[in-house]
């Protein structure tokens, strides 16, 4: 194992959860999406990730494994005038809950602030090491 391994892996899922908030970011900023380019209102998306793991040089960290839609229901609201009302004057919402993607966020933020802390530890911990050898 690397000296550097340790911050190889914090790297590697500070960018994970990066992508996490990323996403979380764009399901917020579409919640009232009732038309996209594909048609339909937009579908919350969930980002999902996977162990990054190499035969020669061992664990690599976090990766992401895809950003999925989520398949559960759209919200249907009557709005018979809105331009996208179906013929019964529903129109479909996405599927985005606010306080859902907030607590995400929080938890997205706080591993990202823990692989952070663990980077400086690694930093210093090399650091001292360095001042050993003086």
């Amino acid at each position: 194992m690397s000296v550097f391994s340790g911050m190889r892996i914090s790297a590697s899922g500070l960018a994970a959860e990066r992508m996490k908030m990323d996403v979380i970011s764009s399901n917020v900023a579409n919640m009232q999406t009732t038309r996209t380019k594909n048609g339909g209102a937009y579908r919350r998306k969930i980002a999902t990730f996977e162990e990054n793991y190499d035969e020669k040089l061992g664990m690599l960290g976090v990766k992401t494994k895809k950003i999925e839609e989520d398949k559960s229901p759209l919200r249907k609201i009557y709005e018979p005038n809105h331009p996208d009302a179906d013929k019964d004057g529903y129109v479909e919402y996405p599927n985005v809950d606010l306080l859902a993607e907030m607590s995400d966020l929080i938890s997205a933020s706080r591993a990202y602030e823990s692989n952070v802390d663990t980077l400086n530890a690694q930093k210093n911990m090399i650091s001292k090491a360095l001042e050993i050898g003086r």
